[in-house]
């Protein structure tokens, strides 16, 4: 049993959907919700795929995202000792193999009197999460659970924020013979600076958790044979002292950074402050219990990277955590699979958790603020 192939996650894995081509595994999973007899199932106004599971005032909402990252994997099951059967696919960990968990152990709690349980597939993830973006302003709900792969035994409670960064020069053309700085040269010292500048933050930080990293993730130039230019697009993992506003006033008021002749820096995409929840609440509590009733050893997780945990839980203000099967070590690599045992007892878990926080009954103060 504990090997048996769940329809739903295997149905998920098997539709390809990288960022901005989520509309068909959408589909499928509101029609699954539908078949699985959830109250509502719908796609809603951000593309996202919606199920709600009974209709009391009270809700927690159970987050997971529907969009991977490119590069599809064939979809395949093999067994592998100790592991058993595994689920090899785009998706299996990051982050199907969540949300799949959260559609099924809903599906089996079934209704709970005074409270409506809202699964949500989230588009964009990967991406400026206009999915999560979107639903912060549609629910309020009493506790919070995000669909990222931590192990069946592990809970994450915080992830570090992110910022991105266009860091330009630009140049009069010049003989390549003449003595002075390219453009392209010009920027790899902005580079070189700028790791510098991370590590005189990073003195005497020993966590990862605690630390900026840095990444250098894509560089162009160009002339038109009058001007050369050269730009890096550079990424900052932020730890939760440093801000992404703070990070990029660190840039801008750097004299050897912006003192180098053309230098521009130009902040991209969508900001993220790290976040970190507490350990002491109705919501870990659950878990911890859950686990352990499941025979596992429960832990707790501090991430490097961001998720939609990091824009959702400061706005709705109540406990909150991410959960799901699968190891993170794998997301977005060719050999990305997840454990199909690992995946039932994720499933059992969640159950656990829902039926625990749902025992308060309609009309009683909140448990979970």
């Amino acid at each position: 049993m504990m090997d048996s192939i769940p329809e739903t996650l295997l149905n998920l894995v098997k539709i390809y959907s990288p960022s901005g081509s989520e509309a068909t595994a959408v589909s499928y999973l509101v029609s699954r919700m539908q078949s699985l007899h959830y109250s509502q199932a719908f796609t809603d106004a951000a593309g996202n795929a919606v199920g709600v599971m009974g209709d009391g005032p009270r809700q927690i909402v159970l987050l997971g995202h529907i969009d991977t990252v490119p590069g599809e994997i064939p979809v395949r099951v093999e067994s592998i000792s100790p592991a058993g059967q595994v689920l090899y696919g785009r998706g299996s960990v990051d982050a199907k193999g969540p949300l799949g968990a959260f559609v099924d152990a809903v599906a089996a709690c079934g209704p709970m009197p005074g409270w409506q349980m809202i699964v949500v597939g989230a588009v964009g993830e990967e991406q400026d999460s206009p999915g999560a973006q979107y639903v912060v302003n549609v629910y309020h709900p009493e506790a919070a659970i995000l669909g990222e792969p931590s192990g069946w035994e592990r809970v994450t409670l915080g992830y570090k924020g992110s910022a991105w960064a266009m860091v330009t020069a630009r140049r009069s053309l010049a003989h390549t013979a003449g003595q002075g700085e390219s453009a392209c040269e010009a920027v790899v010292r902005a580079w070189e600076t700028i790791g510098a500048k991370a590590a005189g933050i990073n003195h005497g930080r020993e966590k990862n958790f605690e630390r900026i990293q840095l990444s250098l993730r894509g560089m162009d130039s160009g002339g038109d044979g009058f001007e050369e230019w050269a730009s890096l697009r550079v990424g900052a993992r932020l730890p939760l002292d440093l801000p992404p506003e703070r990070w990029y006033e660190e840039l801008s008021d750097d004299a050897q950074l912006t003192g180098i002749p053309g230098i521009s820096i130009q902040p991209v995409g969508f900001p993220i402050p790290a976040w970190q929840g507490e350990k002491n609440n109705a919501l870990v509590r659950a878990f911890l219990a859950g686990i352990r009733a499941a025979g596992g050893q429960p832990g707790f997780l501090l991430k490097t990277g961001t998720a939609d945990l990091n824009i959702v839980a400061p706005a709705w203000g109540c406990p909150a955590l991410a959960y799901g099967p699968g190891d993170s070590s794998l997301d977005h690599t060719p050999d990305e699979h997840i454990a199909l045992a690992e995946y039932h007892q994720a499933v059992e878990v969640l159950q656990s958790v829902l039926k625990r926080l749902c025992q308060d009954k309609p009309g009683d103060p909140k448990l979970l603020g």
